[in-house]
């Protein structure tokens, strides 16, 4: 996905949306279902993900979600108007990763002075937590691998640990 942002327009998969206020636990659902899968919001009730089979079936299943809801939704493949703006949109998403993977990094440099049972602990967590931002990751930052760096690095701390 790379590829089309550093020189031909990629394709994108985008979900046009519109969801009763009432209830307002149907809004959030589909708001933390977008948040996991990493959308960039290009505005009020419009979503975007580079286009491949996986995103298109993703959002496509939301959007049915949302007509059982009584709301609207319509998926669409597009084109950005532009390089700077299909820059724009992977640059914001790249950040948002950058930040989470950040997370991760702090969490598994406070872990290596835990207690060893927490350590332990915090590795598992970690671990999941760089699978879950990985499937969201379309556009990695440089963070990434210093986040699988440090949590791999908690990891030997406590197979080493564990041999002792």
């Amino acid at each position: 996905m790379e590829a089309g942002v550093a020189g031909t327009a990629g394709q994108w998969v985008l979900l046009a949306y519109r969801i009763p206020r009432q209830p307002s636990t149907l809004r959030i659902t589909i708001w933390r279902k977008l948040d996991r899968l990493g959308v960039a919001r290009l505005g009020d009730g419009l979503v975007a993900l580079p286009a491949d089979a996986r995103t298109r079936e993703q959002l496509e299943w939301i959007a049915e979600e949302i007509v059982e809801m009584e709301g609207t939704a319509t998926v669409w493949l597009a084109v950005a108007g532009s390089m700077a703006q299909e820059k724009a949109i992977a640059e914001e998403m790249r950040r948002a990763r950058a930040a989470e993977y950040r997370a991760v990094i702090v969490q598994a440099e406070a872990a290596a002075s835990a207690r060893p049972g927490e350590r332990s602990r915090t590795v598992k967590r970690l671990q999941s937590e760089l699978r879950r931002i990985g499937r969201r990751d379309y556009f990695p930052p440089a963070e990434k691998e210093t986040a699988q760096r440090a949590v791999r690095a908690l990891a030997e701390a406590v197979v080493a640990e564990g041999t002792r």
